[in-house]
């Protein structure tokens, strides 16, 4: 009896571990996927773009199979405490991971189109942008992985940076429609890129303020730091 019960919590503490170890991976896809649409707009490559769009769908398909676990574990398992959390935190998880996907997608589905508009400023804002947002979601998986409260914190204060260099992205594409109207179609394109990369940003620190419930109980009672300042913009013609 007692052999049956240690091999039943090795098990259970099995599928645990199996469990972070599903998230973090689809978190690793996400970040991926970040990664190479953003690569796709800068080098104006559209068969990487459309590669990134294709393999969306093994994202969408890893998030129905960590569900479906879950669901099975809670129903077996009958959790509590900061297992039940975890189990709760990773469907929370996913469904952003998801969300990133679907954004990263909709990135590179802009880049085949830009691909074909003349070239326009020269998307370093986007790199560094996109450069952040994958720092951010990285950080957030190993909190996860490792149960490291502090980590979450850090992620979920640092998205700041990411709204700064969206709002300077905005501007300039402001100036570039001003300057010329032959620039709006691109620099419209440019702009919807650079809300996904903001919007990914967001739900990384979704993903670090669930971490950081699911560790310590606790919510974040403050409201996280932001610096979107664009629906306040105002488009001045140039000098």
């Amino acid at each position: 009896m007692e052999q049956m019960a240690e091999h039943t919590v090795r098990a259970y503490a099995e599928e645990l571990r199996r469990l972070r170890e599903m998230v973090a991976r689809m978190g690793g896809l996400a970040e991926r996927q970040v990664a190479d649409a953003t690569t796709a707009l800068v080098r104006r490559d559209a068969e990487l773009a459309t590669e990134v769009m294709s393999r969306d769908a093994a994202i969408d398909a890893l998030e129905a199979e960590i569900e479906a676990f879950c669901i099975r574990l809670l129903a077996l398992r009958q959790p509590v405490g900061q297992d039940l959390r975890l189990i709760v935190a990773a469907m929370k998880i996913i469904h952003d991971i998801e969300r990133i996907g679907d954004y990263a997608r909709n990135a590179a589905k802009r880049a085949i189109v830009l691909a074909q508009q003349p070239a326009l400023g020269s998307l370093n804002g986007f790199q560094r942008m996109a450069r952040l947002v994958q720092e951010n979601l990285k950080g957030a998986m190993d909190a996860l992985v490792n149960d490291d409260a502090n980590r979450a914190d850090e992620v979920w204060a640092a998205d700041e940076p990411v709204d700064e260099v969206y709002n300077g992205i905005f501007r300039e594409m402001l100036t570039f429609m001003m300057e010329d109207p032959r620039n709006i179609t691109a620099a419209t394109h440019l702009l919807f890129v650079a809300k996904n990369l903001e919007r990914i940003g967001d739900h990384a620190t979704n993903i670090a303020e669930t971490v950081h419930y699911a560790v310590s109980g606790e919510t974040l009672a403050e409201e996280r730091p932001k610096a979107d300042s664009s629906a306040f913009a105002v488009a001045r013609p140039p000098s």
